[in-house]
Order: structure tokens, then C-alpha cells, then sequence
């Protein structure tokens, strides 16, 4: 019996212990449902090296959208939880030393297939994406407007023999060069019809044109800076294509019609044996609409208007730009989140451009001011608007203006670069400025600028010409650039607004008239990627005015600086007052390189009266306007001390006037002028009262340069009863629509400078 009970408990144990590993192994939590597993890493089957490939367009050959070969397919990552980790495990798997930065929102375009990894969280030490932590493969909640892409450091590892690198084609079959040759109008430029050949190897071949649809057509045209396509001849083109030799190495097109890039479209190769004919069909030939900065004639130019609620700010080429929109008639910008090349082409096209070459995010073209509009703008690409697409309106808690959004267009090759150069300079950037012109003799070449009264408006046309960003100075004098022996000058009297394409567009003599001919006098630049951009503070202007009956004896300093109406010389000194208009202004710096004095320390003035130095003789102007537009009332500040008051978040000050200090305002920083120091005012002794203007011009003789200065001047109405005084509506000068402006501005502008 004993015996018995003890073979049923062996055999109880037995069954226990083979029973509990199974049990615990089954254990799962209670909210196990409902809980989302932890990402862990996602290994496939060890059967070779997980293939990585940089794909989309357009792109150089160290950046792209990243795709993976699994299961036998290629497929993306989603941009969820993406790093600059990831990016650095991606791109030494391919090759290179390490990432230099990753993007998101689909940047080189959207991907097919698969999504094959989603949230993926790498330490940056894994020799494989598929080590790092992720939802798993193929498990993923995003849409190909997520797909993650990255930029890695142009430098390869040493030894790394597999490159790892697989374009979206093979390399023969790349498409990164499009362009029309054209038939008639042969030297006309923009070329806007033609045939469309890419560049292969050393030479360039044709598309045949065998299910060619418009669709193909928008987008060639898109990509070559044109917004619109138009019906083309094609019984003309067969005739004169007939007795062409033609070589066609793409067979069919299938573009959907939002593609930036031909590139992104389905296309059909030539086999490497077969024949190149085009049995039934001919080589593609398109006609396209350019906008109308682009025209020759005038009279489509009226028809064919660019819109007027969207532009661009801030850039120094063409076409390129932070985008801002127009709601009840103030202008605002738009949220990078999500902002995607689809939604760039949306709004070149809209201004006259072709489409995106980038969509820009994290303020690259500069901070904006006021409302900001919208948010996770989601256009298809087919939008006549960024208006008509898909959009968030904002608060103030989802975006900041450092995060506003900008684009890069495709614009049409002018040659515009071929007429103009630089000598003698230390860079590229900097030079003496020669241009192709016509000498005493009537023939045609080189030649110099006449110096005279160049400034840095006329330096910012020949920056964007040469098409080396923004005017850093312009220089009526380069004998130290004396590189050169083109001597003769063939161009003078230039006088630009800032905006044209080219020097040749600009005011300038018929006949050339200058003073000082000598080389030595020529026109100069120096020319910089980066620029300043100052704003003034419009509400605290508005928020801090009043008036101060302030005794004479208080003002000997100011009389000194010349900051009293011309009146206060004959006061009896010392009694009685002067009645001044005083505010608080705060100059921002929204651009994106440092705002300094163009004289070096060593010609800085001091002034003892009020122990400082003037880096700038005038850096504000303030000016009380009446109905006509005629000053009644006038303040100028020299730069009394320029110096970072405050910066936003995360940003340093550097410039500080203690101690003989730097001087300047720093990018997202401002220098404050508070309503109770010195000359902050206007003496407005001698106004009668009424209804004024009140004007504020920063930096008004452009002595530095700013890539904008359309909003160098902020206006408020002004209602003065003799007593008290009013401001209202005050705004920077470009941030109302024309309509609100000219309800603003009931006098026909400032008709001169004399007080009367």
C-alpha cells in the first residue's frame, strides 16, 4: 500500500513538474489585449545581408529616401519615432562614415509596395537597421507620406567593398537630366517647346511617344519651371522627325500627373539588345505655358495673373522663398509639419513656377511674423491652390514661426548667368562686376560697372544674377580687386528697385556717362548664402505711446545729437519744455545671419554726453506724416548701441555695447530701445492736432544688407487731440493685402522729405 502511494506521488511530481513550464510559458497579463508590445528587434531569416537602397528624386547620390529588401520585395520605413540615430546605422550599412541629417513627410517622394518597418528606435551602435527596436516587419500604421529618408556625410568607409548603395533603376537607366531641344525659335530663351531628350551616357536620347499623355506632358513641363502645358503641332513635328536620326531609350511613361520629377514616374526602358525604333509613334514633343515673369508677350502676360494670396519671402533666387498666405486681408505663414514636395508644387505653379525642387522646413528662409495659418497642409499635387487642399488651423500650442515652411521652385533656364562674372575677388563671392556689353566700338564684350551711386540694391540684382544668394555689400570703389585687364566701362547709371532677375532690367544710361572712368572706380560685390532680416515689434509700439511735456534743462544731450525740432534752437535755454512722442520699439532679427554695422570699430563715434559709441549715423528714421503725405514732425536714431536685449529660446546673445563691446543683433534675438531712454521720440512741439501717420523706417538707407526690406517700415494711424494721443492699426509695411493698405494709406504716399 505504502508502496503504491508512493509510485502515485512520483508520478503526481512527474506530471507537476512537466506541467508548470508549459503553464508559466502561457501566463500572460490580465490587460494583455489592450497593451501595445514593446518594439523590439526585427531579425529575418539569416539567408544573406539585408540589401539598403537610397531612392527618389531629386536628390545627389549620398541622400534619398531609404527603401529595404525583404520577402522579395522593396519597401520603406515609416518617419514615426525617426532619428538621426537610425540615420547613422542606415548609412554606414551603406557605406558612408556616418548621417549628417534624416527627413521626413515623403521629402524625395512617396515610395510603392510596402511599409516594412514602422517606429523603429536604433542606439546608433547597431551594424543593421533590422538590430535596432520596431514594430516588426510589414506592422505599420503609416501612408507613403511618411516614408523616412536620410542625408549621409559624403565620405565613404575605408575598405567598404560593397557599396550597398542600389539606385531605384539600374544605373544605365538613371533619369536625372530632362530637357526640350527645340526646333523653330532656336536661340530664344526660355525654350518652352520641343523634343524631350535625356541625358544618357555622353549624349542625349528620346522618349518615344507611344501612350504619351498629358499627364507626362505636366510633368516635364513642371520640372523645367513651367506651370502649364498647351497643345503642341504634332503633323509639324512628325515631318521635320522623319528625317531626324532618333535613338530611344525610354518606351513609355506613365506619369500620374503629381510626380516633381519624371524620374518618379513609371517608366519603360529600352531593352540592351533591342532595337531603338518606335514602331507606330514618334518622339515626344511638348509645348509648355511659362508664368508670367517668363513671357515675352505682354498682352498673355495681363491674362495669365499669378495669385495674389500667396507669395514668397525671404530668398535670394527666383522662386524661392518662406510661403505666405492671405487671410482676411493680413498676411501669415504656413506650419511645416507634414510639408511635403506635393504641397511645394502646389504653390510654384500657383505663383508661375514649375514644381517643387524642395519643400524647406524649420524656418530656412527665415522667421515670418504675425498669425501663422496653417498646419499639415496635405496636398494631392493637383490643387489649382494651396488653399483647396487639406489643411489644420492653428494655435498658438501647435507651431511657432520656427517652424514655417518654404519652398524651392523649378524655374526656367533664362542664361541670365552667362552675361554677368566676378574678378580679383579672394572667393567666388566677391569681385569686381563685369558684364557682356557693347564697347565705344560697337563690339560686343566685357566690361566694367560705372561705381557711381551703386548701392546694395543694385548688389542684391547682380547676386541673384550670378545666382550666388544675397548681397552682403556693394562697392563703388575696387581698386584692390585689380585682377583684370577689361578696363572700359560699358554700363552706368544702374538703378534697381532690388527685385529684377538681371542687371540689363534695372534703370541704367542709354550712353554711357561716369566720372570716374578709371577701372579702379568700378562696381564691386560681395555676395553671401545668409542674410539679416529686420522687423520691427508693431504691437509694443502701439501698446507703449504717450506723450511727455519734458524741461529743457533735461535735454542738452539730445540738442547735442540733433534729436529736437529745428524750433528748439530758439527756446530760451534753459526754461520751458519740449513735447515729445515717445514708444518703445524692439528691432527682431528673423533672418538668418547676424545684423552688424557695416564700419568696423575703428570709425565708430563716440559721444560723451551719453558715453557711447554710434556704430550707424541713422538706424531708424521716425516720421509723423499728415493727409498729404508731407512730414509735420521727424526723429532719426543713430544706432545708439546695438546689442542683443533678449533672445528666444535656446538662442545665446553675442553682442553686448559694455566695455567697447560688439556690436549687432544676433538671429532670433532683438534689440530693445525702451520708451524712457534718450531720443526714443518724436518732438512734436510745433503740431497742430489732427490725424497723422506715424512712420517707422528701419535701416532706411539700406547700408546693410537684409534679404527683405519691404518690411523695414511699420505705419500706424494716429489721432492726436492736442492733449492725448492714439495709435491704431499699426503693422509692418507688407503685412496687409494691397486693398487693406490703400483703405490704410487715404493720401497719396510721402510726397517729400521737407518739414513743413
Amino acid at each position: 500500500m505504502e508502496k503504491s502511494r508512493r509510485g502515485q506521488q512520483l508520478a503526481f511530481s512527474l506530471l507537476f513538474w512537466l506541467w508548470l513550464p508549459c503553464c508559466l510559458t502561457q501566463t500572460t497579463p490580465s490587460n494583455a489585449a489592450t497593451t501595445t508590445p514593446t518594439p523590439s528587434p526585427s531579425p529575418r531569416p539569416q539567408t544573406e545581408r539585408l540589401k539598403v537602397r537610397l531612392a527618389g528624386y531629386p536628390r545627389k547620390h549620398n541622400e534619398g529616401r531609404i527603401e529595404l529588401f525583404y520577402k522579395g520585395e522593396w519597401g520603406t520605413i515609416c518617419d514615426d519615432d525617426f532619428s538621426i540615430a537610425n540615420a547613422n546605422v542606415l548609412c554606414r550599412q551603406m557605406g558612408f562614415v556616418s548621417a549628417t541629417g534624416w527627413t521626413h513627410s515623403a521629402k524625395y517622394g512617396k515610395g510603392q509596395g510596402k511599409i516594412w518597418l514602422d517606429n523603429v528606435l536604433c542606439n546608433g551602435g547597431e551594424k543593421s537597421i533590422e538590430f535596432c527596436k520596431s514594430r516588426g516587419w510589414g506592422n505599420s500604421d503609416c501612408t507613403h507620406d511618411e516614408d523616412a529618408g536620410v542625408v549621409c556625410k559624403d565620405e565613404r568607409i575605408p575598405g567598404f567593398l560593397d557599396s550597398n548603395v542600389i539606385d531605384a533603376q539600374m544605373d544605365d537607366n538613371k533619369v536625372e537630366e530632362v530637357r526640350l531641344r527645340p526646333v523653330v525659335a532656336k536661340k530664344k530663351l526660355p525654350v518652352s517647346e520641343g523634343v524631350v531628350e535625356v541625358k544618357y551616357k555622353d549624349g542625349w536620347v528620346q522618349i518615344c511617344d507611344r501612350g504619351w499623355t498629358i499627364k507626362n506632358t505636366h510633368v516635364v513641363c513642371g520640372m523645367l519651371g513651367f506651370p502649364h502645358e498647351r497643345k503642341v503641332n504634332k503633323n509639324f513635328y512628325k515631318l521635320y522627325l522623319e528625317r531626324q536620326k532618333n535613338h530611344f531609350h525610354i518606351h513609355s511613361v506613365a506619369c500620374t500627373g503629381t510626380e516633381v520629377h519624371l524620374a518618379a514616374c513609371p517608366l519603360e526602358f529600352n531593352k540592351p539588345n533591342a532595337t531603338s525604333s518606335c514602331e507606330g509613334g514618334m518622339a515626344a514633343v511638348v509645348s509648355c505655358m511659362p508664368g508670367p515673369l517668363f513671357m515675352q508677350n505682354s498682352g498673355l502676360k495681363k491674362k495669365l495673373k499669378t495669385s495674389n494670396n500667396v507669395r514668397l519671402k525671404g530668398g535670394a533666387r527666383l522662386g524661392e522663398g518662406r510661403v505666405e498666405v492671405l487671410k482676411d486681408n493680413e498676411w501669415g505663414t504656413v506650419c511645416d509639419d507634414r510639408w511635403s514636395l506635393q504641397s511645394a508644387s502646389v504653390v510654384c505653379r500657383e505663383l508661375g513656377f514649375g514644381s517643387a525642387k524642395e519643400a524647406l522646413t524649420g524656418a530656412r528662409m527665415g522667421q515670418g511674423m504675425g498669425p501663422i495659418y496653417m498646419n499639415e497642409v496635405k496636398c494631392l499635387g493637383e490643387e489649382k491652390s494651396i488653399w483647396n487642399c487639406p489643411f489644420k488651423n492653428i494655435t498658438s500650442e501647435d507651431c511657432q514661426h520656427t517652424e514655417d515652411a518654404a519652398v524651392r521652385c523649378n524655374v526656367p533656364y533664362m542664361g541670365l548667368e552667362n552675361s554677368i562674372r566676378l574678378t580679383g575677388g579672394r572667393t567666388r563671392y566677391e569681385g569686381r562686376v563685369e558684364v557682356l556689353g557693347s564697347d565705344s566700338n560697337g563690339t560686343q564684350g566685357w566690361g566694367l560697372i560705372c561705381g557711381e551711386n551703386w548701392s546694395t540694391k543694385e548688389a542684391m540684382v547682380a547676386c541673384r544674377q550670378l545666382g550666388l544668394g544675397y548681397a552682403n555689400q556693394g562697392l563703388q570703389e575696387t581698386w584692390y580687386w585689380d585682377g583684370s585687364n577689361v578696363t572700359e566701362m560699358v554700363m552706368s547709371g544702374v538703378k534697381c528697385t532690388g527685385t529684377e532677375m538681371a542687371l540689363t532690367q534695372c534703370q541704367h544710361h542709354k550712353t554711357v556717362n561716369c566720372q570716374r572712368a578709371a577701372a579702379k572706380f568700378a562696381a564691386g560685390v560681395i555676395c553671401s548664402e545668409t542674410a539679416s532680416d529686420l522687423v520691427l515689434n508693431a504691437p509694443l509700439v502701439q501698446q507703449t505711446v504717450y506723450i511727455e511735456d519734458r524741461p529743457l534743462h533735461m535735454l542738452y544731450c539730445a540738442a547735442e545729437e540733433d534729436c529736437l525740432s529745428k524750433s528748439a534752437a530758439k527756446a530760451n535755454w534753459p526754461y520751458g519744455h519740449r513735447r515729445l512722442l515717445r514708444f518703445s520699439s524692439q528691432i527682431n532679427n528673423i533672418g538668418r545671419a547676424d545684423f552688424k554695422p557695416k564700419a568696423g570699430r575703428h570709425s565708430w563715434v563716440w559721444h560723451a554726453c551719453h558715453g557711447h559709441y554710434h556704430s550707424m549715423d541713422i538706424f531708424t528714421h521716425y516720421d509723423l506724416l499728415n493727409a498729404n503725405g508731407t512730414k509735420v514732425a521727424e526723429g532719426h536714431k543713430a544706432s545708439f548701441c546695438l546689442e542683443d536685449s533678449d533672445c528666444q529660446e535656446g538662442v545665446s546673445k553675442r553682442y553686448e555695447c559694455a566695455n567697447f563691446g560688439d556690436q549687432g543683433i544676433t538671429v532670433g534675438c532683438w534689440d530693445l530701445y525702451r520708451h524712457d531712454i534718450d531720443c526714443q521720440w518724436i518732438d512734436i512741439t510745433d503740431v497742430k492736432p489732427g490725424n497723422y501717420i506715424m512712420q517707422i523706417v528701419i535701416n532706411p538707407n539700406f547700408e546693410v544688407a537684409e534679404s527683405d526690406f519691404t518690411n523695414n517700415a511699420m505705419k500706424c494711424n494716429c489721432k492726436y487731440d492736442g492733449h492725448r494721443i492714439w495709435f491704431h492699426n499699426c503693422h509692418i509695411g507688407d503685412a496687409f493685402s494691397e486693398e487693406a493698405e490703400r483703405r490704410f494709406e487715404k493720401y497719396p504716399g510721402q510726397l517729400n522729405n521737407q518739414i513743413s
